[in-house]
């Protein structure tokens, strides 16, 4: 964790200079988009949200939250040359902790288990609940009894858990953790004397022994989701950080034999903000490659940027504008086999609000950009999502619907395909 980071510019135009601005010439106006945008039908349910996509070697992943009275089940599917699987139920509960941004999901090992998280409350303040993990070894149709990766037994917010497959190990996650803070403290509360939000580190081996349970970051933004990913040399995790004068950028920290190194800005975006944006980064690596796409509110009402990395993270190019006029950010990025990568965002423009993709490249040049779908700019439409299994893109988001005319709306997960 770094705190000394340079206080917020006084003047915008300095602070977008040191952004990489394409060139007209480079933005391929007029030209071809680099993906076509198709319809997938979604297995999803009405009153669903909360969508997550992860890839194994078999396909994509699909999980959401659906609702039904009460109740809250994560439910998936995968998506395999065959289409969409039977949908199948990780869990279920009548006492979750059920978020727009802070939600559930299923990966694949790379042994074929399954591994489910979602939020249970703890105690009766709002944000008083834990991240809970089980496990599947027969394609989901039976699941073990849940358990935490976390040990404090404070009743405090536990969640924004981002899974992967930890070398050497099975699963491996990172949490934010507000066990520093006081109880029932959590997306709200900001004030030095509840202690500050941490970014913890979970792993199991393939017996689901517990092999690992340490601290990335001692102070983070207290709401901002978290993100991890495998490269060639180890683990790399992302998140917004959180400084004493409330910078709120974001930074990195690899996993080094067994440790997590002292963290640092992608960019010093210089951020400075009271309360936390409710916007966390997405990571995505091939061998020692690496993305990021984040949100930065420092020129409102705010801009979504990428930057590449070639050495598995340890430091970054400039940051390159993925965004056209204005965004919501909710970003998501896939690295392409070609080192270009592919962002997601939601653009803002007059009266509407579209879920767009857009290629760039390490050199700055970006691809035009491609409308995905209209959105909700509510908070309701949640995090879209994007992932890619071979020549396949594949996208997730929240659609607020009305089920009859006259009749509240509702959610669906939607479904959508690139190529």
């Amino acid at each position: 964790m770094k705190t000394g980071v340079t206080a917020l510019a006084g003047s915008a135009v300095l602070l977008v200079a040191a952004f990489v601005l394409p060139p007209a010439s480079s933005m391929a106006v007029g030209a071809q988009p680099d993906i076509r945008v198709q319809t997938l039908a979604s297995p999803a349910g009405l009153n669903s949200s909360g969508p997550q996509l992860t890839v194994s070697d078999k396909g994509v992943l699909l999980s959401w939250t659906e609702r039904l009275g009460a109740t809250s089940s994560l439910k998936f599917a995968e998506r395999t040359s065959a289409g969409w699987s039977p949908v199948r139920i990780a869990a279920s509960g009548t006492d979750w902790f059920v978020n727009w941004a802070d939600v559930p999901s299923v990966m694949r090992l790379a042994d074929g288990t399954l591994a489910a998280h979602w939020l249970q409350k703890s105690g009766p303040s709002t944000y008083a609940y834990d991240v809970r993990l089980a496990y599947s070894r027969d394609q989901g149709k039976t699941w073990s009894a849940s358990f935490l990766p976390h040990h404090d037994n404070t009743k405090t917010e536990h969640g924004f858990a981002s899974m992967f497959q930890a070398p050497g190990a099975g699963l491996g996650l990172v949490w934010l953790d507000g066990r520093a803070m006081k109880a029932g403290g959590g997306h709200d509360e900001h004030a030095e004397g509840g202690g500050a939000m941490t970014l913890r580190y979970g792993a199991f081996d393939a017996n689901w022994k517990q092999v690992a349970d340490a601290p990335v970051d001692l102070r983070v933004c207290e709401c901002c989701p978290t993100t991890a990913a495998v490269t060639s040399d180890g683990v790399i995790a992302a998140f917004r950080n959180r400084t004493q004068d409330e910078i709120r950028d974001i930074y990195v920290s690899r996993l080094e034999n067994g440790k997590w190194t002292e963290a640092k800005a992608v960019h010093n975006d210089n951020w400075q903000i009271s309360g936390c944006p409710v916007n966390g980064p997405v990571l995505s690596a091939r061998g020692g490659d690496v993305a990021i796409a984040w949100f930065t509110g420092v020129v409102p009402p705010g801009r979504v940027f990428v930057a590449f990395s070639k050495d598995a993270g340890r430091t970054f190019g400039s940051p390159i504008r993925v965004d056209d006029e204005s965004s919501h950010g909710r970003v998501d990025v896939e690295l392409m086999p070609d080192g270009s990568a592919l962002a997601t965002w939601m653009e803002l423009g007059v009266g509407r609000t579209e879920l767009r993709a857009r290629r760039l490249h390490p050199n700055g040049s970006r691809g035009q950009a491609v409308t995905v779908a209209p959105m909700s700019s509510n908070r309701s439409s949640g995090y879209p999502r994007l992932a890619k299994f071979g020549r396949e893109l594949v996208f997730a988001w929240t659609e607020v619907v009305a089920t009859k005319p006259g009749s509240a709306a509702t959610t669906q997960v939607m479904t959508a395909l690139g190529r």
